[in-house]
């Protein structure tokens, strides 16, 4: 899994269920990160990492314990069908998969979330965080219905990638990691999908790959996801 810096090497797991270390690994695994309070409408006790983006508190509550359940019995059904994969030691090992299954019901990594899923692994909220703000699938502030990522590295840049983005960046009135005025659409650049031969290619709500995507493709995706808006 490729990571905001494309080095895929570093999003492997050390048994706490935590990426290992590196230049670019999560601030935790570089020894922890210095903390600070936050102003009052950051959340009461709230702490964000020094240096840490605007947007993502560490935790919503003064002792990260969430008041209640946060998502539906659905989704911490789920959650428990990835726990069961790993050894009950290292249940923190399905952090990933909690953090997508959250995202799916919440649309974003809200604090509140990372108090939820660190609560219910036996985790620390910062080591929840640092897995949520290292990897570029997490959402990690509100965004559209449909986040529209584009991949623009250096292959696909070479076969209209570039341009693609571009093109919907003029289609959609927005720019990279902006969202439009009417909250449908959100347009992102991506890390390398694995898909170099079907460039132009897009990925929609991290889930649904679209090969080939010329402007009139590309037209026909934006009609069909404001249909479903």
């Amino acid at each position: 899994m490729s990571t905001p810096h494309g080095r895929p090497e570093e999003g492997a797991l050390a048994p706490g269920g935590t990426p290992q270390s590196g230049k670019g690994a999560p601030l935790a695994a570089q020894g922890g990160p210095q903390e600070r309070s936050l102003p009052p409408g950051g959340g009461e006790g709230a702490q964000r990492p020094v240096g840490a983006p605007q947007g993502l508190e560490v935790s919503a509550m003064p002792d990260g314990v969430p008041a209640g359940p946060l998502l539906s019995p659905q989704a911490y059904a789920r959650i428990d069908r990835e726990v069961a994969k790993f050894p009950a030691a290292q249940k923190q090992s399905a952090v990933m998969a909690a953090l997508a299954i959250a995202q799916d019901e919440t649309g974003w990594i809200t604090p509140q979330v990372i108090d939820d899923i660190a609560h219910y692994l036996d985790m620390a909220p910062i080591a929840v965080y640092e897995v949520a703000s290292f990897y570029n699938m997490y959402n990690n502030r509100p965004g559209g219905r449909f986040k529209i990522g584009v991949c623009t590295c250096l292959p696909c840049a070479l076969r209209d990638g570039a341009k693609a983005g571009e093109y919907l960046k003029e289609r959609l009135g927005i720019d990279y990691g902006e969202t439009t005025a009417d909250g449908v659409f959100t347009l992102v650049e991506t890390e390398c999908l694995g898909a170099c031969g079907d460039a132009p290619v897009c990925l929609v709500n991290n889930k649904r790959m679209e090969s080939f995507m010329d402007n009139a493709r590309l037209d026909a995706l934006i009609g069909e996801l404001k249909a479903k808006a």
